[in-house]
């Protein structure tokens, strides 16, 4: 009973929204799926490609030499890069739920218009479910784009932390 309240009014909100929610729900849905998984992959999997990496370091017979900078500089990049995939499409994701908002705006004004257009502007009830449609999206898109800027942020500040750690583990002491 409680689960099909909770649909109808999820579904009234949808409608309530215009087709352009749908499309701010799906984004949504990749970004934290992109969030989740760069969280896990930081709080698991960066170990083994961390420990790889100082024992790679750790073989070297030298350190000191500028080819050992230049294969530690190597070492770096390659776990920075594993460590920074997908943040660059979460941005994106984080940059375009506004602009989607903004999508959901023009369309519901658009609709707001059309009704002013058929009623000659008196309708007030008519232009309800247009301004409806304009407002809801703006705020979906504001509130998806906000909470992406904070997992964004959790995932970049420890992305940063991982690194610095591995360059200041290997060493170049002999």
């Amino acid at each position: 009973m409680f689960l099909s309240d909770l649909l109808a009014e999820v579904g009234k909100f949808m409608d309530s929204g215009g087709s352009v929610l749908w499309a701010i729900v799906v984004l949504l849905f990749v970004m934290w799926t992109l969030l989740f998984e760069r969280m896990w992959y930081l709080r698991g999997a960066v170990g083994a490609d961390v420990k790889l990496a100082l024992d790679t370091w750790e073989a070297r017979p030298e350190r000191r030499s500028k080819r050992a900078r230049q294969v530690r500089e190597k070492i770096i990049s390659e776990v920075s890069i594993k460590v920074d995939e997908n943040i660059m499409m979460i941005k994106t994701l984080v940059a375009l739920a506004p602009l989607f908002g903004l999508l959901g705006t023009v369309t519901g004004m658009i609709v707001v218009f059309d009704v002013m257009a058929f009623t000659g502007g008196g309708d007030a009830k008519a232009m309800a479910g247009g301004v409806s449609k304009a407002t809801v999206p703006t705020m979906s898109g504001m509130v998806a784009a906000l909470s992406g800027v904070f997992g964004l942020t959790y995932v970049e500040r420890n992305a940063e932390r991982e690194k610095n750690l591995l360059e200041d583990h290997l060493t170049m002491d002999h």
